[in-house]
């Protein structure tokens, strides 16, 4: 397979070009050279970019992914690593799904107030005891489908 452009790598992999750079500059991938202005990469950078991807996806830092390869480019991954990192989705997880029942309740909760209804408080506590995730991913961002009100 031929070298690719740093174009060619974006639309492959749909990581803009500037994150190309910066994961560049941050040493997570590196050119092997220059066509014109434009940056070339062996084909292998896929592979690399698609552990880039996975490792972010899975809440790893930048800098612990960097860590997940050897000196020659080879993915080095940590065993123990992955393992604690799993332990941390799956509490969140745990804690995303508490939030997802606590608030199906709330939309239907026949309570006049929310702050009537004793599992909506729960919730609340647990918000202000920060038991709760971040908001992932802008995942709380996006907006809410608009939903007819009840009568």
């Amino acid at each position: 397979m031929r070298d690719l452009d740093i174009s060619e790598v974006a639309a492959r992999t749909g990581v803009a070009a500037s994150t190309l750079r910066f994961y560049e500059e941050k040493g997570l991938i590196a050119s092997i050279g220059r066509r014109g202005l434009k940056r070339l990469f062996d084909p292998s950078v896929l592979e690399r970019l698609a552990l880039v991807s996975l490792g972010r996806a899975a809440g790893f830092s930048l800098e612990e992914i960097a860590q997940m390869f050897a000196a020659d480019g080879r993915a080095k991954i940590d065993r123990d690593l992955l393992a604690v990192k799993a332990d941390e989705l799956e509490q969140t997880i745990r804690r995303l799904i508490a939030l997802r029942q606590g608030l199906r309740h709330a939309a239907i909760c026949p309570a006049r107030s929310h702050m009537e209804c004793p599992s909506f408080r729960r919730l609340l506590r647990a918000a202000a005891d920060g038991a709760l995730p971040p908001a992932a991913n802008g995942v709380a961002k996006k907006k809410a489908k608009k939903r007819p009100k009840r009568a």
